[in-house]
């Protein structure tokens, strides 16, 4: 009686949708229904393979994301084990407090100031670098930076919320390991390196697995509202252009086969790196 409420939201909002993935195979006829529309196997595939921002849509996915993972993912563990090592109570509490409170910033609200800030005339960034003599940039409508302002602005947003899991980790790691290092006279940093990181490798192992996994399932919405026309050629995106080309034409099969077609990749990188880490380290998600 217990497990069977969670088991048939599962199955009711996650396992049966899964069966109208078919619409990536089909023409779709709002008459005639996903299941009544005609069947036109790879055709979807190809029109998204043939098309000639394909290349661009994998490169900027794959860029931004790949930029994401090797700045973000050091980030809250480093967050982690620094908070790990404040021994005074309060200001432990004011730093995570600090960290942790932008997550809960809304995505429109957070490039909201974005803007603000990197505003060619009256952002705050511009004013600072006028009254340094220097002149002003358009950070949002160069290209070259659209990543970096990505990127760095998650890393401050989520950095906080990130490191949860891995204070987690550090408070289960026996306190007899610290005793042992501690009478071995192990400095601060020799702890950190023989006894918390060794702890937390597992956790940091599956994290890893996860975030490889999701490689191509970069978030839509906020790289959608900081896009402009100037910077399109490196901020356009698998999801935005499955929003645009697929969902506001009503071209639902071929949004769908678009989507299909990034899940299985995220499925075999997921599948890759999980057997990876399975031989080197013996952590895994299976």
């Amino acid at each position: 009686m217990i497990v069977l409420p969670p088991a048939l939201f599962f199955l009711i909002f996650k396992y049966y949708p899964m069966l109208n993935a078919v619409l990536a195979f089909k023409e779709y006829n709002v008459m005639k229904g996903i299941w009544g529309s005609p069947w036109v196997g790879f055709d979807n595939f190809r029109l998204f393979f043939d098309n000639p921002m394909f290349w661009t849509l994998i490169k900027n996915t794959i860029l931004i994301s790949g930029y994401q993972l090797l700045a973000g993912f050091p980030i809250p563990i480093l967050l982690a084990l620094g908070l790990n090592e404040i021994r005074v109570g309060r200001f432990k509490r004011l730093v995570q407090l600090v960290s942790f409170a932008p997550y809960f910033i809304s995505t429109v609200v957070m490039v909201s100031i974005i803007m603000l800030f990197l505003a060619p005339r009256l952002g705050f960034v511009n004013i600072a670098m006028n009254a340094m003599g220097m002149d002003s940039i358009n950070f949002l409508g160069e290209p070259g930076m659209f990543r970096s302002i990505y990127v760095w602005s998650d890393i401050w947003q989520t950095a906080g919320y990130s490191a949860v899991i891995y204070l987690a980790a550090l408070a289960g790691i026996d306190p007899v390991l610290y005793e042992a290092a501690k009478v071995d006279g192990a400095t601060r940093f020799q702890k950190i390196l023989n006894v918390d990181l060794p702890g937390i490798l597992p956790t940091i192992t599956i994290v890893l697995i996860l975030n490889v996994g999701s490689i191509m399932a970069i978030g839509f919405e906020k790289i959608y509202l900081l896009q402009n026309p100037l910077t399109t050629s490196t901020s356009e995106i698998i999801a935005t252009y499955v929003y645009k080309v697929g969902l506001l034409n009503a071209n639902y099969s071929f949004a769908t086969a678009v989507g299909l077609f990034n899940s299985f990749i995220n499925l075999i990188l997921l599948v890759v790196v999980n057997g990876i880490a399975k031989r080197v380290s013996n952590n895994s998600i299976w």
